[in-house]
């Protein structure tokens, strides 16, 4: 796969996660700055580093699923696999303006 086609798959990516809200907080989980990290594999499969807003957040379980499926489900993409972090926590400064 070249660059060019993984950044693309890239961007689809995030045009996804811009679908999927927290719902404590009516913003994107892309915008909310949960999102840390986009890998595209030449394989096509993607790793997605991301946080919650806190380690007790109620959709700890929920949340990362949904982005797996939703991701996995996107045109192009081969799988998707979702690692939680909580370095650096998440604060209100990482939202996006």
């Amino acid at each position: 796969m070249t660059p060019e086609e993984k950044k693309h798959l890239e961007d689809r990516v995030i045009d996804v996660l811009k679908t999927v809200y927290d719902p404590e907080i009516p913003v994107d989980i892309y915008e909310l700055g949960l999102i840390y990290e986009v890998k595209v594999g030449d394989d096509a499969h993607v790793d997605i580093s991301m946080t919650l807003t806190s380690p007790a957040c109620p959709v700890a379980e929920s949340l990362p699923n949904e982005v797996e499926q939703k991701v996995a489900q996107t045109h192009g993409i081969s799988g998707c696999t979702v690692e939680i972090t909580f370095e650096p926590p998440w604060d209100r400064t990482m939202m996006s303006e």
